[in-house]
């Protein structure tokens, strides 16, 4: 059995700078598909999402982080970028972030392999056995 408190916070840290952001966990909508793209949708006061802009506004398209979820351990992804959320309920003082980061992932050997295809073109007039 673990011994260790999971942590409330989502930490988002730049590869190249070290720079991180600590988001509240319970502020935070993650999904993802099948092709490793997650989506952390972020409601909070117009003050912490200031901060999660400053953060990612000079990292470029593909830059690098890693994201620990509750400090269950680190994690790379490329960023993808930030989108304003629209929502209709949402009183002044929130604001709703989508961030987008998809995953990092080393390919492994042979998964560029060329398969070698084959034709069941079969000519019209043509009868198989």
């Amino acid at each position: 059995m673990l011994n260790q408190e999971f942590s409330n916070k989502i930490k988002i840290t730049n590869v190249k700078t070290r720079e991180f952001i600590e988001l509240d966990q319970r502020r935070i909508q993650i999904r993802e598909n099948q092709n490793g793209l997650m989506a952390f949708s972020y409601k909070a006061p117009l003050f912490e999402t200031m901060d999660l802009e400053d953060f990612f506004d000079n990292l470029d398209s593909s830059g690098k982080l890693t994201v620990d979820i509750g400090g269950t351990g680190e994690f790379g992804v490329n960023f993808r970028g930030i989108i304003e959320g629209k929502e209709k309920n949402f009183s002044q003082n929130l604001d709703h972030k989508i961030i987008l980061l998809e995953n990092h992932k080393c390919p492994k050997p042979g998964e560029y392999i060329q398969v070698k295809r084959t034709s069941k073109f079969v000519p019209r007039g043509k009868i198989s056995e």
